[in-house]
Protein backbone atom coordinates (compact mmCIF):
# COMPACT_ATOMS: atom_id res chain seq x y z
CA UNK A 1 0.00 0.00 0.00
CA UNK A 2 1.21 3.22 -0.71
CA UNK A 3 0.49 6.46 1.68
CA UNK A 4 0.45 9.78 0.55
CA UNK A 5 3.12 11.89 1.69
CA UNK A 6 2.65 15.26 3.88
CA UNK A 7 1.78 18.33 1.60
CA UNK A 8 4.91 21.11 1.74
CA UNK A 9 4.29 23.10 4.58
CA UNK A 10 4.11 20.03 6.98
CA UNK A 11 0.18 20.54 6.42
CA UNK A 12 -2.17 17.33 6.74
CA UNK A 13 -1.74 14.11 4.24
CA UNK A 14 -5.33 13.09 2.99
CA UNK A 15 -5.54 9.36 3.79
CA UNK A 16 -5.28 6.59 1.17
CA UNK A 17 -8.42 5.88 -0.71
CA UNK A 18 -11.11 4.18 0.84
CA UNK A 19 -13.37 3.73 -2.12
CA UNK A 20 -13.50 -0.50 -1.52
CA UNK A 21 -13.66 0.08 2.44
CA UNK A 22 -17.67 -1.43 2.63
CA UNK A 23 -16.21 -4.49 0.50
CA UNK A 24 -13.51 -5.16 2.31
CA UNK A 25 -14.56 -4.16 6.16
CA UNK A 26 -17.97 -6.89 5.00
CA UNK A 27 -15.47 -9.40 4.63
CA UNK A 28 -13.22 -8.81 7.47
CA UNK A 29 -16.41 -8.97 9.83
CA UNK A 30 -16.87 -12.69 11.19
CA UNK A 31 -20.10 -14.57 9.77
CA UNK A 32 -22.74 -14.59 12.09
CA UNK A 33 -22.49 -11.19 14.29
CA UNK A 34 -25.02 -9.26 11.92
CA UNK A 35 -28.36 -10.01 10.92
CA UNK A 36 -27.78 -8.22 7.82
CA UNK A 37 -24.78 -6.60 6.11
CA UNK A 38 -23.35 -3.31 7.61
CA UNK A 39 -23.28 -0.24 6.89
CA UNK A 40 -20.03 1.57 6.42
CA UNK A 41 -19.92 4.93 7.15
CA UNK A 42 -16.16 6.67 5.55
CA UNK A 43 -14.95 10.14 5.84
CA UNK A 44 -11.57 11.22 5.72
CA UNK A 45 -11.00 10.85 9.95
CA UNK A 46 -13.20 7.78 10.68
CA UNK A 47 -14.61 4.77 9.64
CA UNK A 48 -17.83 3.94 11.22
CA UNK A 49 -19.19 0.39 11.04
CA UNK A 50 -22.82 -0.06 11.49
CA UNK A 51 -24.41 -3.55 12.31
CA UNK A 52 -27.67 -4.86 13.01
CA UNK A 53 -28.30 -7.54 15.39
CA UNK A 54 -31.17 -9.91 16.70
CA UNK A 55 -34.09 -8.69 19.04
CA UNK A 56 -34.49 -10.28 21.77
CA UNK A 57 -37.98 -11.78 21.72
CA UNK A 58 -40.29 -10.99 24.76
CA UNK A 59 -43.55 -11.92 22.75
CA UNK A 60 -46.26 -9.59 21.46
CA UNK A 61 -47.63 -8.25 24.54
CA UNK A 62 -44.00 -6.78 25.98
CA UNK A 63 -44.39 -3.10 26.96
CA UNK A 64 -42.40 -0.33 25.18
CA UNK A 65 -39.86 0.06 28.05
CA UNK A 66 -39.17 -3.45 28.57
CA UNK A 67 -38.42 -3.55 24.60
CA UNK A 68 -35.65 -0.52 24.87
CA UNK A 69 -34.23 -2.52 27.86
CA UNK A 70 -33.82 -5.83 26.31
CA UNK A 71 -32.53 -4.11 23.30
CA UNK A 72 -29.52 -2.06 25.16
CA UNK A 73 -29.13 -5.31 26.88
CA UNK A 74 -28.52 -6.95 23.83
CA UNK A 75 -25.93 -4.19 22.33
CA UNK A 76 -24.33 -4.39 25.84
CA UNK A 77 -23.91 -8.01 25.39
CA UNK A 78 -22.84 -8.04 21.64
CA UNK A 79 -20.02 -5.55 23.00
CA UNK A 80 -18.87 -7.46 25.32
CA UNK A 81 -18.24 -10.82 23.71
CA UNK A 82 -16.97 -9.13 20.26
CA UNK A 83 -14.82 -6.71 21.66
CA UNK A 84 -10.96 -8.82 20.96
CA UNK A 85 -12.36 -9.75 17.78
CA UNK A 86 -13.50 -5.90 16.81
CA UNK A 87 -10.27 -4.91 18.55
CA UNK A 88 -8.57 -6.92 15.78
CA UNK A 89 -10.72 -6.02 13.09
CA UNK A 90 -10.40 -2.30 13.66
CA UNK A 91 -6.54 -2.22 14.04
CA UNK A 92 -6.55 -4.37 10.26
CA UNK A 93 -9.08 -1.22 9.05
CA UNK A 94 -6.78 1.00 10.41
CA UNK A 95 -3.40 0.22 9.16
CA UNK A 96 -5.61 -0.52 5.44
CA UNK A 97 -7.41 3.00 5.80
CA UNK A 98 -5.36 5.02 7.76
CA UNK A 99 -8.58 6.22 9.73
CA UNK A 100 -9.98 5.20 13.36
CA UNK A 101 -12.66 2.90 13.44
CA UNK A 102 -15.64 2.90 15.70
CA UNK A 103 -18.45 0.40 15.92
CA UNK A 104 -22.31 1.08 16.04
CA UNK A 105 -24.86 -1.25 16.73
CA UNK A 106 -28.55 -1.30 15.87
CA UNK A 107 -31.09 -3.91 17.59
CA UNK A 108 -34.74 -3.21 16.99
CA UNK A 109 -34.91 0.79 17.57
CA UNK A 110 -32.16 1.31 19.51
CA UNK A 111 -29.00 2.30 18.06
CA UNK A 112 -25.83 2.91 19.81
CA UNK A 113 -22.27 3.76 18.73
CA UNK A 114 -19.43 3.00 20.89
CA UNK A 115 -16.72 5.11 21.19
CA UNK A 116 -15.93 7.40 18.08
CA UNK A 117 -13.59 10.19 17.13
CA UNK A 118 -14.70 13.93 17.77
CA UNK A 119 -11.83 15.88 15.80
CA UNK A 120 -11.54 19.24 15.93
CA UNK A 121 -12.46 21.29 13.37
CA UNK A 122 -11.43 24.71 13.07
CA UNK A 123 -12.85 27.54 11.33
CA UNK A 124 -13.37 31.57 11.18
CA UNK A 125 -16.39 32.98 12.13
CA UNK A 126 -17.08 36.52 11.59
CA UNK A 127 -19.36 38.61 14.10
CA UNK A 128 -22.83 37.61 12.77
CA UNK A 129 -21.69 33.91 12.85
CA UNK A 130 -20.30 34.28 16.61
CA UNK A 131 -23.40 36.05 17.82
CA UNK A 132 -25.51 33.02 16.75
CA UNK A 133 -23.45 30.36 18.47
CA UNK A 134 -22.91 32.87 21.45
CA UNK A 135 -26.77 32.98 21.85
CA UNK A 136 -27.27 29.40 21.83
CA UNK A 137 -24.81 29.19 24.64
CA UNK A 138 -26.65 32.04 26.31
CA UNK A 139 -29.59 29.93 26.06
CA UNK A 140 -28.64 27.48 27.46
CA UNK A 141 -28.47 25.37 24.08
CA UNK A 142 -24.99 24.76 24.32
CA UNK A 143 -22.35 25.43 26.96
CA UNK A 144 -19.76 26.68 24.53
CA UNK A 145 -18.98 27.52 21.03
CA UNK A 146 -17.63 24.88 19.91
CA UNK A 147 -20.96 22.61 21.50
CA UNK A 148 -22.89 25.18 19.35
CA UNK A 149 -21.35 24.56 16.24
CA UNK A 150 -21.63 21.28 16.44
CA UNK A 151 -24.68 21.34 17.59
CA UNK A 152 -25.97 23.53 14.33
CA UNK A 153 -24.44 21.44 11.90
CA UNK A 154 -26.25 18.41 13.24
CA UNK A 155 -29.69 20.28 13.07
CA UNK A 156 -28.76 21.38 9.50
CA UNK A 157 -27.71 17.65 8.96
CA UNK A 158 -31.50 16.51 9.71
CA UNK A 159 -33.37 18.92 8.03
CA UNK A 160 -31.12 18.49 4.60
CA UNK A 161 -30.32 14.98 4.49
CA UNK A 162 -32.06 14.20 1.46
CA UNK A 163 -30.05 17.30 -0.15
CA UNK A 164 -26.99 16.04 1.50
CA UNK A 165 -27.28 12.83 0.17
CA UNK A 166 -28.00 13.64 -3.70
CA UNK A 167 -24.81 15.76 -3.21
CA UNK A 168 -23.04 12.74 -2.06
CA UNK A 169 -24.54 10.89 -4.92
CA UNK A 170 -23.48 13.57 -7.84
CA UNK A 171 -19.82 13.73 -6.11
CA UNK A 172 -19.30 9.71 -5.92
CA UNK A 173 -20.45 10.35 -9.81
CA UNK A 174 -17.94 12.88 -10.56
CA UNK A 175 -14.78 10.78 -8.97
CA UNK A 176 -16.31 8.00 -11.00
CA UNK A 177 -15.86 9.84 -13.88
CA UNK A 178 -12.54 11.44 -13.21
CA UNK A 179 -11.36 7.46 -12.94
CA UNK A 180 -12.63 6.89 -15.92
CA UNK A 181 -10.57 9.91 -18.04
CA UNK A 182 -7.63 10.45 -19.49
CA UNK A 183 -4.21 10.18 -17.97
CA UNK A 184 -2.33 12.68 -17.66
CA UNK A 185 1.84 12.07 -18.14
Amino acid sequence: MRFRQAPPGGGRAEPPAADDAAAWVTGAIPDGWFTERPEIVVDRDEIIIWGRIPEPDLGADAAEADRAASQAGRINQFREDTREDRIRVARQIEHRYQRKVAWGVRCGDTNELFTHLAAPVMTRLRQPERHILDTLVDAGVARSRSEALAWCVKLVGQHTEEWLAGLREAMTKVDELRRQGPTTV
